[in-house]
């Protein structure tokens, strides 16, 4: 008979485990978009762990790397009926192991977050999830456009959001942008971009992330027009509360919080636009 102990292995996953992760994701409630694997996996193939009891996978997270100097973790899963019995923290022992040296960062949910606090992360911030249809139609400042993020030069692109994550990530941005089940949308004035936001599939509430802008008014239109690509205009935002602008706004626009996470680090709090930041891009990759 095998020993539950000796029979554990932790590997690197593979693209197809990466679909499983997403449906533990679902069941925890996170709401992952439908085509997120498809851009996740390729940003860092080895950052993506699992657990295997046997050859059953009961344990994940991810590790990613990004640069020299950055890390961010999600996916950090064990089946409920495994939980207590020591898999997961072997799991999280080897994911950390990766991301050694490196400022890591997470989005914690509040069970787990006094674990990752005695693990050395600390709360920067709080994210609030907030639901709902915003009303239609929301016109953007005069002089500023709504335009297919895929028309802009990307460089462009990857500077913006290089103001709103601590670390460079231009091959998941790109691939963010263009996958399946997803409209971007950019605001542009006089040639310089005003706000960026991403709507995707999920199996409930569609995700818009990442949401940057440079007004109240500016996201609003973002968040209006991206709705109104969806066949039913239900979406989700992750605020963070570092920007109370993006809190009243989500208020004023009818969504509702649902769901709390916090933007946790174990190194310095990484200096960001916090003014532009409406929403955060996912959960799991930062």
């Amino acid at each position: 008979m095998p020993n539950p102990v000796e029979d554990f292995e932790i590997t690197a996953a593979s693209a197809e485990d990466i679909v499983t992760l997403g449906a533990w994701a679902h069941e925890e409630g996170w709401n992952p978009g439908l085509t997120d694997g498809g851009v996740f996996f390729p940003t860092d193939p080895g950052g993506f762990l699992i657990g295997r009891l046997g050859s059953v996978p009961v344990t994940s997270v991810s590790v990613v790397r990004y640069g020299p100097d950055h890390g961010f973790l999600g996916f950090y899963l064990t089946r409920p009926h495994l939980r207590g019995q020591g898999y997961g923290l072997r799991t999280w022992q080897a994911g950390t192991a990766r991301l050694a040296g490196r400022n890591v960062g997470l989005d914690g949910v509040p069970a787990q977050q006094d674990n990752y606090r005695r693990s050395g992360f600390r709360t920067c911030w709080s994210n609030a999830r907030y639901e709902g249809t915003p009303p239609p139609d929301i016109a953007p400042p005069p002089g500023t456009s709504l335009v297919d993020a895929r028309t802009v030069p990307f460089a462009q692109l990857a500077a913006y959001d290089r103001r709103f994550f601590p670390a460079p990530r231009d091959g998941f941005l790109a691939a963010w942008i263009t996958a399946p089940g997803r409209t971007a949308l950019a605001a542009v004035r006089d040639g310089e971009l005003q706000g960026l936001g991403v709507v995707r599939d999920c199996r409930a509430a569609s995700r818009i992330g990442p949401l940057y802008a440079a007004s109240p008014q500016v996201a609003a239109a973002l968040v209006s027009a991206l709705a109104a690509t969806l066949p039913e205009g239900s979406v989700a935002v992750d605020v963070p509360d570092v920007n109370p602008a993006a809190v009243r706004l989500a208020g004023e626009l009818g969504l509702a919080p649902s769901f709390d996470t916090a933007r946790m680090y174990t190194g310095p709090e990484p200096v960001i636009d916090r003014a532009g930041y409406y929403g955060i891009t996912s959960l799991e990759l930062g």
